[in-house]
């Protein structure tokens, strides 16, 4: 077998969390992933593709899922038996900070001749301080790295002049080195999110489990596709706002997928895979038009999975009919934040609840499946008071529905901004004039924030409206509150609206033993005590305040298509 030239690798948000006494709570309730966050992000797959595509060997390890799936599963061992050219661990999302670290430095430890490359968007803003790490070799900064990428990889091969390639943060004796980030794609016509390559990569590498998604993939196997890089919006937290991709990556404006290539690609899909199909980002950020020709491509192609969109700003009557027609079963998510006008707008979010409300409406009228609705707990302008309104109004908007004839359609949710503030952000930068107290600033600090007892304590965060406690506090009692009410409008029955209630209340008093034992000023002795405490406490079971699966789209019975999977790879 060919050397592998580039080994990608997902790491756990903390390493080793299987022996790790830490209360990670409802940090990703609302996401396909546990609290490790098994999921790798989507330019895993486009790096794949396109450095296959010119003649480069890429494997994907989801060291993350690999360590959730079997407890008795050594990664260093694994890490040890590896030897490609380079090894690349992504650091998009900051909760990865601690877990990457670990890894690189346990690489290292074995392959030190290999080079490490970080990526990601949290790479990209502490490139600076991370490449001070003496286990980090390189940093590729931006949003599309795929080329910058293949120079890298070509350099590392065959020799070659670093300072050339765009984007690099690297080191020369021992000394930081920062290249102008000058890659930035006006679209994204050059990348392509084609998943028949990691369904090939499982087979060159005689490695399934390696490549899954996440942990429940298998039996949910949703996949997505990126309609753009970058953001019209520039809502405060986000760390992918427009101010955010300015300053992390030097992007002035979004770089989209062509309309017609994004629906060929979710046709091709469709063909092997029977899960729904997310389109990640607004559609609409790139226009009307851009919009319409998408839908008139998809439609002509048939695709008969369920399609989730995503909308930042409430879409027109006449938007939602064609994707009916476009897309039998489609569904929509939208992330007002607040029920409150005022909070929602001091977010980020340029609409109201009046328009709110007509989307969701014309939507259900004109055939979409369902909506799911999210609120967030940690945002500007929001007092705990404030959290339990917005229960209150998603108890008199199930009630419309229901009049409505919609029931069981609108599926709201409610999860705390954690466990960090987006860095890059607005709020993150200048924290004062968003109502933020930041309690952590550095990559360093971010790392140690993750070994924290209990995910109160990770927030690197408070606001002018509540502290640290109380955010953690009001997340419960609203939490709490949604789960009767969905147990009321028949969106849960009564056995998992009681398992809900009950992991909710263990989990609680479990915060509360360990907010005790930080009195202890003996670390050893504290230490010692949590893990007592947790002992029989299952700190990544999924969710703690909601249903896990009950964010799941439709998927066929017959989820996959073998016959067609094969003949794909039988194909050179």
């Amino acid at each position: 077998m060919k050397k592998t030239d580039l080994i990608l690798i997902h790491p756990p948000s903390y390493y080793d969390f299987r022996k790790n006494s830490a209360l990670y709570g409802p940090v990703s309730d609302v996401v396909p992933s546990t609290q490790v966050f098994e999921m790798y992000p989507i330019g895993f797959v486009s790096m794949l593709e396109y450095l296959h595509r010119h003649g480069f060997r890429v494997r994907i390890i989801n060291l993350a899922y690999l360590m959730l799936r079997d407890p008795g599963f050594n990664p260093e061992k694994l890490l040890k038996s590896l030897n490609p050219n380079a090894f690349g661990i992504d650091l998009h999302w900051a909760v990865h900070t601690q877990g990457s670290l670990e890894i690189a430095e346990i690489i290292k430890k074995h392959h030190s001749q290999i080079p490490v490359i970080f990526g990601g968007l949290t790479s990209s803003f502490f490139h600076d301080e991370l490449i001070n790490y003496p286990h980090v070799d390189y940093v590729l900064r931006g949003d599309s790295v795929e080329e910058p990428l293949r120079q890298l990889m070509d350099t590392i091969k065959n020799g070659g002049d670093l300072y050339s390639v765009p984007n690099l943060t690297w080191k020369e004796d021992n000394s930081p080195r920062i290249n102008q980030i000058t890659h930035i794609p006006d679209d994204m016509s050059g990348m392509s999110f084609d998943y028949t390559q990691i369904v090939r990569s499982c087979i060159r590498h005689r490695d399934i489990k390696g490549h899954i998604p996440f942990q429940s993939w298998l039996k949910y196997p949703i996949v997505a596709t990126l309609s753009l890089r970058g953001c019209k919006y520039n809502c405060s937290v986000c760390g992918g706002s427009s101010s955010s991709f300015k300053k992390i990556c030097n992007r002035n404006s979004p770089a989209y997928m062509p309309p017609v290539k994004m629906a060929e690609e979710m046709a091709k899909v469709s063909r092997y895979i029977k899960g729904p199909i997310i389109i990640l980002g607004d559609l609409l950020q790139a226009g009307r038009d851009h919009a319409y020709d998408f839908l008139n491509a998809a439609g002509r192609l048939g695709i008969k999975n369920h399609v989730a969109f995503e909308f930042f700003s409430p879409p027109d009557r006449e938007f939602l009919e064609k994707a009916a027609a476009t897309f039998p079963n489609f569904n929509i998510q939208m992330s007002p934040e607040s029920h409150d006008d005022k909070v929602r707008r001091k977010f980020g979010r340029p609409y109201d609840t009046q328009e709110l409300e007509k989307c969701i409406f014309d939507a259900l009228d004109a055939g979409c499946k369902r909506f799911d609705i999210f609120f967030m707990i940690g945002i500007p302008a929001q007092t705990t008071q404030s959290v339990i309104e917005t229960i209150q109004y998603c108890d008199e908007l199930l009630g419309r529905v229901q009049n409505a004839g919609f029931g069981g359609k609108v599926h709201p949710f409610i999860a705390p901004l954690s466990p960090f503030l987006d860095p890059g952000s607005k709020a993150f930068m200048n924290p004062e004039e968003h109502g933020y107290h930041l309690l952590y600033r550095s990559l360093e600090e971010h790392r140690l924030a993750l070994t924290q007892p209990s995910w109160k304590y990770m927030l690197n965060y408070e606001t002018d409206w509540m502290t640290r406690n109380e955010i953690v506090e009001i997340t419960y009692d609203a939490a709490l509150k949604l789960n009767q009410l969905k147990k009321k409008h028949g969106l849960e029955t009564d056995k998992n609206a009681e398992i809900i209630a009950s992991r909710i209340s263990d989990e609680r008093e479990i915060l509360h033993k360990i907010d005790k034992l930080m009195a202890i000023d003996n670390k050893t002795e504290r230490d010692k005590q949590i893990e007592l405490i947790m002992t029989n406490f299952n700190a990544t079971h999924g969710a703690t305040i909601c249903r896990k699966d009950e964010m799941n789209w439709h998927v066929a019975f017959m989820k996959f298509n073998p016959f067609r999977i094969l003949v794909n790879l039988l194909k050179k």
